[in-house]
């Protein structure tokens, strides 16, 4: 403004070509423009020192903000990471849980299929050894039935040998009645002979002292010679009669020892028969010790066989309800194994659709952000262009005195210029605008939106946040209200992330947002 005036003051000079006093008036007035051109330069030297420090601060701020935005964008790309490789261990370990769930029922399977081999083999060992006990005692059984059998033989050959015995007493009887009954002919014939002989020579004596008294008598002469001749063969009768008598006592003497050896015979056979009785008493007490223990084996072959079968029973029935149980338990295991396993395909399944959605809707959302950040690249391009259009014209309207001269204005993001668009479009970030607790999502920014987007994303994912963002429920079509508390920047310390498509919300300071209606 005051180079116009000094322009003007100056033309009027050169107008009217005036003399010296004019002249030296002009002068003065370039002295006074030359003071008042020192005074803007200084005036300028000061805004411009002003504007250095400014600019210098501004710098600083720039450096540091970029800076910040540097680690911002290595925390980024660090949380990416960290993001991919949790994802990945998540995915090794769900993989490695359910190939331990795997393994787990396989052992399951495994150790119900050796417990039912256990058992049936356990059982089948019981039932052999109960075999082996019946085959024992079965054995012993046989062997009763074959002393048993002996018994019987014994009983039919004792019969045989008293049979035998009788007959050999028969024997025996009849042979000493013989023997007795010879005895007493071929004594009583000994005695009726010796008689006989002793009557015939005490006749034959007396006939022959008769006869020889009567030859003597007769025959006086010869008669020496007779009686030599009777002596002679009445010693040869003496000879004959004591040679026959010897012979009797030689056949006595025989029988006699005949007698003796069939008296010792006899004892011999009445000690045989005493030593078969006392063996035949034996014998019957032992057959009837046999008899009773043959009763008591029976008795017992019959409680033992009794209590075999009722073990046997018992066992079975044991053994049946056991492997009741075994094929219950069984059963169960494999209806929970199936439950389970219809359960985790319920799950696969379910966890599949839950991704397929949270797909779609990270889809939805980074859709609907890259149209708000194409809308906020267009709404600010479009502002950029109204602003510098705005400033020309208030430059234009300033040359022509009709405004004054706006403040000094960038438009290419300037690092040290005060006042420049970008400013502008950083307020649009900013919840200054929204004043009533509830508005309508029309109402806000592009840039709003985007950060809203954002933290509904963050909210999403589970991401954690350094202070607790108290934002307004959105009112959608529906007149759903959905509450979350959330913060622009990501924190330093590390996050448990979800998907690896969400994005870090800008820092800020913590802001309450309004209840937004959907139009």
């Amino acid at each position: 403004m005051p180079k116009k005036k000094g322009n003007k003051g100056k033309g009027k000079g050169k107008g009217k070509k005036e003399g010296k006093h004019e002249s030296k008036a002009d002068k003065n007035s370039e002295i006074e423009k030359f003071k008042s051109n020192a005074d803007l330069w200084e005036a300028k030297f000061n805004i411009t020192e002003i504007s250095r420090v400014e600019y210098r601060e501004a710098t600083r701020a720039l450096a540091k903000a970029n800076e910040e935005l540097a680690n911002q964008q290595y925390r980024a790309e660090k949380d990416t990471n960290d993001i991919i490789t949790f994802l990945k261990r998540a995915d090794r370990e769900k993989t490695a849980t359910i190939a331990a769930l795997e393994e787990q029922l396989k052992r399951e399977k495994e150790k119900a299929l050796q417990e039912k081999d256990l058992l049936v083999a356990e059982y089948m060992q019981k039932i052999d050894a109960l075999e082996e006990r019946f085959k024992q005692r079965s054995s012993d059984f046989q062997r009763m039935q074959g002393e048993l059998k002996t018994i019987k033989h014994f009983r039919k050959i004792k019969a045989n040998l008293e049979e035998d015995l009788i007959s050999m007493r028969e024997k025996i009887y009849i042979a000493d009645r013989g023997h007795q009954e010879s005895l007493a002919r071929t004594e009583y014939k000994f005695y009726t002979a010796r008689i006989h002989l002793e009557k015939e020579a005490e006749q034959k004596i007396t006939q022959l002292a008769e006869q020889a008294h009567h030859e003597a008598i007769a025959q006086l002469g010869t008669a020496s010679h007779t009686v030599f001749n009777e002596n002679v063969r009445l010693n040869e009768a003496l000879n004959y009669y004591v040679k026959e008598a010897e012979e009797l006592k030689r056949t006595n003497i025989t029988l006699t020892e005949k007698n003796a050896s069939l008296a010792l015979l006899k004892e011999t056979n009445e000690l045989i028969r005493k030593e078969v009785d006392s063996q035949n008493r034996s014998q019957q007490n032992e057959i009837s010790e046999l008899r009773a223990k043959l009763v008591t084996l029976e008795q017992a072959l019959g409680i033992m066989s009794g209590e075999f079968e009722q073990e046997r029973e018992e066992v079975e029935q044991r053994a049946m309800v056991s492997l009741q149980a075994d094929s219950t338990d069984l059963e169960r295991l494999e209806m929970l194994l199936a439950a389970r396993e219809k359960e985790l395909g319920q799950v696969k399944r379910l966890a599949q659709s839950i991704i397929e959605q949270r797909k779609e809707l990270e889809l939805f959302f980074h859709e609907a952000l890259d149209h708000v950040r194409k809308e906020i690249g267009t709404q600010q391009h479009l502002y950029r262009q109204e602003a510098l259009k705005a400033y020309r014209w208030r430059m234009n309207e300033a040359r022509a005195g009709r405004l004054e001269y706006p403040r000094i204005r960038t438009f290419s993001n300037a690092p040290h210029s005060t006042n420049d668009v970008q400013t502008d479009l950083e307020e649009a970030d900013k919840w200054s605008n929204l004043k009533s607790s509830s508005v309508d999502i029309s109402d806000l920014t592009w840039e709003q939106k985007a950060r809203l987007i954002n933290l509904l994303f963050a909210k999403l994912n589970w991401q954690k946040t350094r202070k607790p963002v108290h934002l307004p429920s959105l009112t959608t079509a529906t007149s759903e209200k959905i509450q979350f508390s959330s913060d622009a920047g990501f924190t330093e310390e590390k996050r448990s992330l979800t998907f690896i498509t969400q994005m870090p919300s800008m820092t800020s300071e913590s802001c309450v947002l309004p209840a937004l209606k959907s139009t």
